[in-house]
């Protein structure tokens, strides 16, 4: 029996024909749906992974996927991308460096598995945990090997709630589909300065390093997603050296000892007029 064909998208939305229920009445309606495409990434011609991600700001994908997995330590090293649609998803193909090439392959040398919840290529339990080295071990004032992209100054808890009404209608997709997250970069002011969805929200952290490192350095400002704030969107926001993660659900427990460890201001639960700080308090003021 052969297989069904199936369409995958390249576009990161489509339209549907549904028949809607309301009030006890059928009737026939058009939606907008968010589509999730294979993405494969492809290193030197070397296929490296595939995720399941939203079909837009794949350059920024791909640059932002190889920086917090650790493939890339600066997006000097990657030279080009070329983006292939194929009939069974997209192909990233990227031409790096030739040192991280080699890493990379010595790496899938002793590769034993992989999931797709940002901890891809962990080779061990150790490396499932990848973050900079710690000089300091002290878990109140940990000095740490990562770059420096933002200010460690004061940020207003009313910029925080700024941005917590801003980001809500910067979402397009998440506003007609409603099925995708976001992650933003967000200035001292409050103000949604880069914005990039996915309906994974690792993606969309993803897509946003990959936007920022393009940029000039960052002044004081934080990242703030749509999302629960795992233990991957906290390892991708120390990695890349920015110093606050403010998330409007829920943190978890190893997300917490994570950010304290690694000197990130974790903010979780931001509603309307309030918010709860796990870690690192004294970098929010009132």
């Amino acid at each position: 029996m052969s297989k069904p064909a199936i369409i995958v998208a390249d576009s990161p939305l489509s339209e549907v024909n549904v028949k809607r229920w309301r009030g006890g009445v059928f009737t026939e309606a058009m939606d907008k749906i968010a589509e999730e495409t294979p993405i494969a990434l492809i290193y030197n011609g070397i296929s490296h992974a595939v995720m399941l991600a939203t079909p837009q700001d794949l350059e920024d994908f791909a640059l932002g996927f190889s920086l917090s997995e650790g493939i890339l330590q600066d997006k000097s090293e990657l030279y080009d991308i070329e983006i292939v649609v194929q009939e069974q998803g997209i192909e990233l193909r990227l031409d790096v460096a030739t040192e991280c090439f080699v890493n990379l392959k010595e790496k899938r040398r002793n590769l034993v598995g992989r999931t797709g919840c940002g901890l891809c290529g962990a080779e061990s339990l150790e490396q499932a945990l990848r973050l900079p080295s710690v000089k300091n071990t002290e878990k109140t004032t940990p000095s740490i090997h990562r770059p420096s992209r933002a200010s460690i100054e004061k940020i207003n808890a009313a910029s925080i709630q700024a941005a917590f009404h801003a980001i809500q209608t910067k979402q397009v997709l998440q506003q007609a589909t409603g099925a995708t997250h976001a992650c933003a970069w967000v200035n001292a002011n409050g103000e949604v300065q880069v914005l990039r969805e996915d309906v994974g929200r690792h993606n969309a952290m993803d897509k946003l390093m990959g936007a920022l490192a393009k940029l000039p350095q960052k002044n004081t400002g934080f990242v703030l997603t749509s999302s629960r704030a795992s233990v991957e969107m906290v390892q991708k926001v120390a990695v890349a050296g920015y110093n606050i993660l403010a998330a409007i659900s829920a943190p978890t427990g190893l997300a917490v000892r994570i950010a304290e460890t690694y000197g990130v201001t974790l903010v979780g639960f931001l509603r309307d007029n309030q918010f709860v700080i796990y870690t690192h308090a004294q970098r929010i003021k009132t």
